[in-house]
């Protein structure tokens, strides 16, 4: 389908979806009715009649589906699910609760394993999303942190650990997009962007600091704790939520490892799977061999994160049915049941899958928005401080920030190699600065999703608690964006240093305040 220019129509749809998931709390309706609103634009700018309608939504929604990548993580969704079914069957999540809550002695300490095994797994947030959640779920309800804030931790040490991560599915992405005529290669502008990548380093600093105070929330996130503190303490998978998933008596023989060995293997045979489609041991005609780094780079994320799921779900057979803890056809049954509770996902996947098409590729949401940074005149000190709002605003609108690195990244170069040459790289950090928080606070983002998807949250419910966080570490990174630019003059180790050093006090001093307004405490007297 060809793509049309509509102006400042193209931000309709967005602001559509995104306005009635807040109002509504229905994400599935919100979406449905943002593409329809978008394929109606599409329809009439090019005289397609009422059938054009519905013929141009159902086409570009098959098209996401039959993408292979969009399909392989659909199928690496079915996959996880069938494996969590079968951990939770075993009884592997139960054992581990039931350890975890002996060697977990407090909510301060879930919290900082979940940050930090968040913080481990940085080689895609995908896998980032549901692996956390699915692992930590069991210890955090046994300490009554509350969903939401579950979701949180998975979701700002996701992709904020990624785009910092110079061997991740990210890191590929965005060197794929860096002009080549620049002077610089790719990766030695992504490794140069890192220190300056504020809302990264101030997300993960602030999920630590929320981990270890005890009265440190703030806003709907201190009501979601405030009610997890006055229920009783919930254990294990009997608390998952998913009906789908108690269908079976949950086997008393399950052993801590019947956890750990599945997820291993879910990591190990992914992370194999990554180097192998990247052609890690594929020797070149001039018997060149690629690097680690270059086989992830090259790497189809999607297929190998379906492989490791497939490997994963292979050994669980050998570990669980030899042993008795699920039977032939239960192993089958559980796999079933697995797939279903994932329909809501996928169900919502494709609907933001979609509705990103026809902002992206069928209104050219992202060229219009760009167009109007690249024809204003900007102070030049302020490049930064604007292509962090206009990265922001775009990830926010299309829910993806990978398809805003692809936008944005080409022009800010361009226009930072003819203005202000000195200004590259801290406007390449702000752009994807920018397009993570966009990303992050965005209801049609595919990791804000599984975020929700993998602490077993309500989706909207996660949006609405997150969002104040997210503004939160914005607002200290716009003002240390503004420092940055006008420091640039000073060099790039006397401007990060300033700009770190303001940033992190701004934020510091707002995680202070903020929970003495409308902290817990406020809320349980």
């Amino acid at each position: 389908m060809e793509s049309v220019d509509v102006g400042m129509w193209s931000i309709l749809p967005p602001v559509i979806a995104i306005a009635l998931a807040l109002i509504t709390k229905e994400v599935l309706f919100s979406l449905a009715l943002g593409i329809m609103s978008g394929a109606i634009i599409y329809s009439a700018a090019l005289g397609l009649g009422v059938t054009g309608v519905f013929t141009t939504t159902i086409d570009l929604m098959i098209a996401k589906i039959s993408d292979s990548g969009n399909a392989a993580m659909l199928l690496f969704l079915a996959l996880l699910g069938a494996l969590v079914a079968l951990i939770t069957r075993a009884g592997g999540s139960k054992a581990y609760g039931a350890w975890a809550v002996r060697k977990i002695k407090s909510q301060r300490s879930a919290g900082l394993v979940t940050a930090l095994l968040g913080l481990l797994i940085f080689i895609d947030d995908y896998f980032n999303c549901l692996t956390v959640g699915t692992v930590m779920r069991p210890v955090t309800d046994s300490h009554n942190m509350s969903r939401e804030k579950l979701a949180y931790f998975i979701d700002a040490t996701a992709a904020p650990i990624c785009v910092i991560a110079p061997v991740s599915s990210w890191a590929a992405s965005v060197i794929s997009y860096y002009p080549t005529e620049t002077g610089i290669t790719g990766m030695q502008a992504f490794i140069a962007s890192i220190p300056m990548n504020l809302y990264a380093l101030l997300t993960i600093s602030m999920v630590i600091c929320l981990a270890i105070r005890k009265h440190g929330d703030f806003g709907p996130m201190a009501r979601a704790q405030h009610r997890a503190l006055k229920t009783v303490s919930r254990n294990s998978a009997a608390s998952s939520g998913d009906d789908e998933l108690n269908v079976f008596a949950v086997s008393d023989k399950g052993k801590v490892i019947d956890l750990l060995i599945p997820v291993i293997c879910l990591v190990g045979f992914s992370i194999l799977a990554m180097l192998w489609y990247g052609g890690y041991w594929t020797i070149g005609e001039n018997g060149y061999r690629k690097t680690v780094f270059e086989a992830f780079g090259d790497t189809t994320a999607g297929y190998a994160l379906a492989l490791g799921g497939f490997g994963a779900l292979f050994a669980a057979f050998f570990l669980f049915v030899p042993r008795n803890l699920v039977s032939f056809k239960e192993f089958f049954a559980c796999i079933t049941a697995g797939v279903k509770s994932m329909i809501g996902a996928i169900l919502i996947l494709t609907l933001a899958w979609t509705i990103s098409g026809i902002c992206r590729d069928l209104l050219e949401t992202g060229t219009y928005v760009a167009g109007l940074v690249q024809a204003s005149a900007l102070p030049i000190a302020l490049i930064p401080a604007i292509m962090f709002i206009v990265s922001a605003a775009l990830s926010f609108a299309t829910g993806t920030s990978w398809g805003t690195f692809g936008i944005l990244i080409p022009i800010t170069i361009n226009i930072c190699d003819i203005v202000a040459p000195h200004l590259s790289i801290i406007s390449l950090s702000s752009v994807l600065a920018g397009s993570v928080f966009g990303d992050h606070c965005s209801p049609i983002s595919d990791t804000t999703i599984l975020s929700s998807t993998g602490a077993q949250c309500r989706h909207i419910d996660h949006v609405s608690t997150q969002l104040p966080y997210a503004v939160t570490v914005a607002s200290a990174c716009f003002i240390g964006y503004i420092i940055a630019g006008f420091t640039a003059p000073l060099g790039a180790t006397i401007s990060t240093l300033i700009t770190l050093s303001s940033s992190f006090g701004i934020l510091f001093a707002l995680l202070i305040i903020l929970p003495k307004i409308v902290g817990l405490h406020t809320l349980s007297r």
